[in-house]
């Protein structure tokens, strides 16, 4: 709960001040040793504070989403594995676990879906980098369509569903290999595209390297790279992209 639900719960007579100064002791996050809870995150940026699962132990991790859960926060942990799902399911069944995208989320207040993203990949290969992109969007409330398999190698499967992108407010484009996609999507489109380079491809593909070097180097406008496999930093901007679109288009209706 955060501080503008506290001042508001007060306000309406549905929580005592009592139990308000105790929660806001909390803030502006909690200390649980081996954690820092950011409760303030949502109000500071919009979004809650997203757990970063890879690497970290099962008691720490099944204790982050605990106290997360308990204030009814949305919850969201990336690159999450398939033992660390099995663990926090075992402990919290409100949560879900999506293996393609390993994505491990709770939600306790659904997000309307507004605007439109678009997220689309070379092959099928960059379908879990896409996903993770996908899946985040769509937790902080857009509404993505997916397009996959339209890489370069057949262009014709691209240029058969430009129709796709119609009213788009931003496009995340995956690739590996050489990562040429983003290149041909950014010279069809007029809107953002966030270029996402993977992992996948053989030996002088250098683990994504070659793609985001193509990525960075386009001479195509409108083009913005994150790092290699980062489908969530993907997803986050094409969020704060599409809000700002719906946003502005409401404001000049």
């Amino acid at each position: 709960m955060d501080v503008s639900e506290i001042l508001e719960n007060v306000r309406s007579g549905q929580m005592e001040i009592e139990e308000a100064e105790e929660l806001l002791k909390k803030l502006p996050y909690e200390d649980l040793g081996y954690a820092k809870i950011d409760q303030h995150r949502k109000l500071r940026q919009g979004f809650e504070e997203v757990i970063y699962c890879q690497g970290k132990e099962l008691g720490h991790l099944i204790g982050i989403c605990r106290r997360m859960a308990d204030e009814k926060i949305n919850v969201l942990g990336t690159r999450a594995s398939a033992e660390q799902a099995e663990a926090v399911l075992k402990e919290l069944p409100d949560f879900q676990y999506d293996p393609a995208s390993r994505i491990l989320k709770a939600i306790y207040h659904e997000v309307p879906q507004i605007g439109k993203v678009v997220v689309c990949t070379g092959g099928t290969a960059d379908i879990p980098v896409a996903e993770e992109a996908a899946s985040v969007a769509e937790f902080f409330g857009t509404k993505v369509t997916r397009l996959f398999d339209v890489g370069v190698a057949g262009i014709h499967r691209l240029l058969n569903n430009m129709d796709v992108f119609e009213h788009a407010n931003c496009v995340i484009a995956v690739a590996g290999m050489e990562g040429a996609l983003p290149g041909v999507v950014a010279g069809l489109v007029d809107v953002p595209v966030i270029a996402v380079p993977t992992s996948v491809g053989y030996g002088a593909n250098f683990n994504g390297l070659s793609a985001l070097l193509t990525m960075i180097n386009s001479c195509s406008n409108g083009i913005t790279v994150v790092n290699i496999d980062n489908g969530y930093g993907a997803g986050y901007v094409a969020t704060q992209i599409n809000r700002l679109a719906v946003n502005g288009h409401e404001k000049n209706r």
